[in-house]
């Protein structure tokens, strides 16, 4: 399964999560309204990467502790959003899994995320 599919299994495993092309890229949405997270093929640079929605504070933290695989993404960095490559080696998909859950939880309403373990 190659990185587009499987982030695509992790997003639409969510409640009330749909895909569509926003800017050319696969993004995923909550109740077709809210992204959550946006896929990166090389649309800024040559990295395949995610972009996605962030709690306060982790971008700069996971940033500052492994720039070779996170990332301050163009046009929605300065909202906290955090950048995730996918091009690296042993992606890890547990912590990818992770994260994405995290994005989910930061823009779905309350009682999406109330649904989640």
């Amino acid at each position: 399964m190659d990185a587009l599919e499987r982030l695509r299994a992790l997003c639409l495993a969510l409640p009330e999560t749909t895909e569509r092309l926003s800017h050319g890229e696969p993004t995923w949405f909550v109740r077709g309204k809210k992204t959550f997270v946006m896929f990166a093929d090389h649309h800024h640079d040559d990295r395949l990467a995610f972009w996605c929605a962030a709690p306060p504070g982790v971008q700069e933290e996971m940033v500052a502790e492994d720039p070779e695989r996170f990332f301050r993404p163009p046009y929605v960095g300065h909202r906290g959003w955090l950048g995730v490559y996918l091009d690296v080696p042993d992606v890890d998909w547990a912590e990818i899994a992770e994260i994405v859950t995290d994005a989910y939880r930061r823009i779905a309403p309350q009682s999406l995320a109330a649904r989640l373990p």
